[in-house]
Order: structure tokens, then sequence, then C-alpha cells
């Protein structure tokens, strides 16, 4: 059997950008074929979980040893053209800012070179009672490589 049908999807970091690949299914769209503006977020949390993962940045081990996870804070989200039912879209996120207790991602969701989605998501670093704390110092460095393109 073919092991690459055994592994899961991941997407690939270039430079500064991640890009993150995924089609459009019927569970994904509404009765017209569209996609649910809802689904958008799920599409972006996909693709930043990705990015974190390729970057090193192990959010199950943090979250499991106490030390805190993201959680987003804010998300401004412009819905430009409708993704439809078997549509072909690309994730590109860029990481725009690194805080003490947070970062700021931008993301676009593309369909080719077709703008669909632009969205700025705030994900802050709390602690395991529930409140912001500093980021591990290990991962605002990978941040800061990936911010240069240094990954």
């Amino acid at each position: 059997m073919n092991m690459e049908a055994k592994t899961p999807y991941q997407g690939a970091i270039v430079g500064h950008e991640h890009y993150f690949a995924l089609r459009v299914y019927i569970e994904d769209t509404d009765f017209g074929g569209v996609v649910y503006h809802s689904n958008y977020l799920r599409f972006l949390e996909r693709a930043r979980s990705d990015m974190l993962r390729l970057l090193g940045i192990h959010q199950r081990a943090a979250f499991e040893a106490g030390e805190g996870v993201y959680a987003v804070a804010e998300v401004r989200i412009k819905y430009r053209k409708p993704a439809r039912l078997d549509d072909e879209l690309v994730i590109v996120s860029r990481l725009e800012e690194i805080r003490g207790a947070s970062c700021v991602i931008n993301q676009k969701i593309l369909r080719g070179e077709e703008l669909l989605t632009d969205a700025t998501v705030t994900a802050a670093f709390l602690g395991a009672e529930g409140r912001p704390k500093r980021q591990p110092a290990e991962w605002v460095k990978k941040f800061g490589n990936f911010k240069t393109g240094g990954v």
C-alpha cells in the first residue's frame, strides 16, 4: 500500500509565508453550494495549526505540560468573493507582529490568483488558568525566524 495515502496532508513554508491547500467539500457549503461563512474560520484555523506544527511549535505538548495554549483573541475578516463546492483553495499565512503574549497573523484565502477572503487573526497565549502570559522564548525565536524568512 502507498504510505503517502496514509499520511495526513501538510502545508509548506516558503520564505516568510505558509501555504496550506484544501478542497471545498459538500459539508463546507450551504444549500446553494457556497461555503458557509463560519467555515472560512475553520479553514484559517487549520492553516494556522499546520503552520505552528511546521515551525516546531507544539501546542499539544505545551498544553499537556501546563505551560499554556494559543486562543484566538480577535479576528478581522473580509469576505470578498464566495468559495464554492469543489474549489481548490490555498490559504497563505504571514506573521505580521510578535508581541509578548500574542501574535498577529494575516491570512488570505485564494482560488488560483483570485483573493476570496482576507483575515487578520490575533492569537493570545494563555496560561493554564486562562489568563494571558508571555509566550515561550523558544517560540518567539521561531516566529522571528519565520517572519524574516529564515526558517
